[in-house]
């Protein structure tokens, strides 16, 4: 099991400065990971903020730990954008990018700019477009001619430093559980709006092992949960690692609790934090 913090970016979290303070404390206490939302909630009347920007910045102000966004709806984006916004966070912070992607799933977010909102849409619109990041990202010429997308013989330049940007997928749906078998992780959302878990142990063994079925090999896979956890929760944390988890994503949102206690949680460190241990393989 591994530790980071998802942090919800909108509301009072829609500063990016309190993001890196976040991010900052986190890295500090031994977290592994800082992820953060992708939405555009302002369109439904929240605050919300920019992930890139707001990455971009926590990227300058850490140095270990890896980030990313916990999910992408890149069927609301140009996946060519978002090919050259990956690439070059990931040659910021030195190759510690994690791309997290999803249908969406604030139907707002989309008619608010006459996008397409429905289902089937999306779905395809996902799939062409995980296809052609990845192909983008090997720095190699691409010329596609999709449904949806088209790039005609363009090669982009910086490619990423990571051989492979990993691409993990959120959701719960059949179709989230298929796609995320084909990547390489699976986001799952494990806690509700007040903080409590919803999902237990038993219920993502069986996820678990749906995705090692549709998946048809034991390589490794990334299991990433996000859910709420007090420092000595130890037992809690050791249940979902048994259960095929290998991530635990800390969630931090404002109807959680205040910023203060909340930064004073991040600062805790994860649920079985050894800091002495920590700072002796970081060094």
């Amino acid at each position: 099991m591994r530790y980071g913090i998802d942090v919800c970016t909108l509301g009072e979290f829609a500063d990016p400065g309190r993001v890196v303070e976040v991010a900052v404390a986190a890295e500090a206490a031994g977290w592994e990971a800082l992820f953060v939302w992708d939405h555009l909630a302002f369109a439904w009347g929240v605050p919300s903020a920019d992930p890139w920007v707001t990455l971009s910045a926590v990227a300058q102000a850490t140095t270990r730990i890896r980030l990313g966004t916990a999910v992408t709806a890149l069927p609301r984006r140009r996946p060519v954008v978002v090919a050259n916004a990956v690439a070059t966070l990931d040659r910021l912070s030195g190759g510690r990018f994690v791309f997290g992607a999803g249908l969406g799933g604030v139907a707002a977010e989309f008619a608010a700019f006459d996008d397409p909102a429905d289902t089937p849409t999306r779905a395809a619109r996902l799939d062409e477009g995980l296809d052609l990041l990845t192909a983008l990202w090997t720095g190699e010429r691409v010329d596609h001619h999709g449904l949806h997308y088209t790039v005609d013989n363009v090669a982009l330049a910086p490619r990423p430093v990571q051989e492979r940007v990993p691409v993990w997928i959120g959701g719960h749906s059949s179709g989230a559980m298929r796609r995320a078998a084909q990547w390489d992780g699976w986001i799952a959302g494990g806690d509700d709006e007040d903080g409590n878990m919803v999902m237990s142990p038993a219920k993502v063994a069986e996820h678990v092992q749906r995705l090692r079925r549709l998946r048809g090999d034991d390589l490794p896979f990334d299991v990433a949960l996000v859910g709420v956890s007090a420092p000595d929760d130890a037992v809690l944390v050791r249940a979902y690692a048994d259960a095929g988890v290998t991530w635990w994503l800390e969630h931090i949102h404002g109807r959680r609790d205040t910023y203060d206690n909340l930064l004073a949680r991040v600062a805790a460190g994860p649920p079985t934090h050894d800091r002495s241990a920590y700072m002796t393989a970081s060094t």
